[in-house]
């Protein structure tokens, strides 16, 4: 079981939200792209909760229309040992310095944790939040949480008062 290293931080100066996970499952570390994985619900709950369409346009669209929206994407986790996609299976973690959104991001509103994991740890790492900027625990959008998709979305459209219209 070899050390798996997370993506960069994706977001455009004036983010306003950052959406954070745990780690990026197999898939999406092969593809070197966010949420890669065809079951993985994330697009959907966040096209859902923005009302932007994101499922049929390129990864590079996505990306730029999440920038326009001031919504940035990262991880919690910079490296983990773990065999297989599940957060379970997560062991010897290194942080991603989330800490420093507050600081490096001057319009965040908001940090919304894409599951129990990410929760855990990115409140563990952050602490109190600063005055004006919410915390938000995000049902996580992964296929192996079997919670019902309409169920998550009631959760994840309270994101859409943080994005730029």
């Amino acid at each position: 079981m070899g050390v798996k290293l997370g993506l960069p931080p994706v977001a455009g100066p004036d983010a306003r939200l950052f959406i954070l996970g745990s780690l990026p499952g197999d898939a999406s570390l092969a593809a070197r792209r966010y949420y890669a994985h065809p079951t993985n619900q994330f697009w959907r709950l966040l096209e859902t909760a923005i009302g932007e369409e994101l499922q049929p346009v390129s990864y590079e669209e996505r990306l730029e229309r999440l920038a326009k929206r001031g919504i940035g994407l990262w991880d919690v986790i910079a490296s983990a040992s773990r065999r297989g996609s599940l957060d379970q299976a997560i062991r010897e973690v290194q942080h991603n310095r989330v800490e420093h959104l507050l600081n490096h991001f001057p319009d965040l509103q908001a940090i919304a944790f894409n599951g129990l994991m990410a929760a855990t740890l990115g409140r563990k790492i952050i602490g109190k939040a600063p005055r004006g900027i919410a915390l938000i625990d995000l049902p996580s959008s992964s296929a192996a949480n079997t919670r019902p998709v309409e169920e998550k979305s009631r959760f994840w459209a309270v994101l859409g008062s943080f994005v730029q219209q």
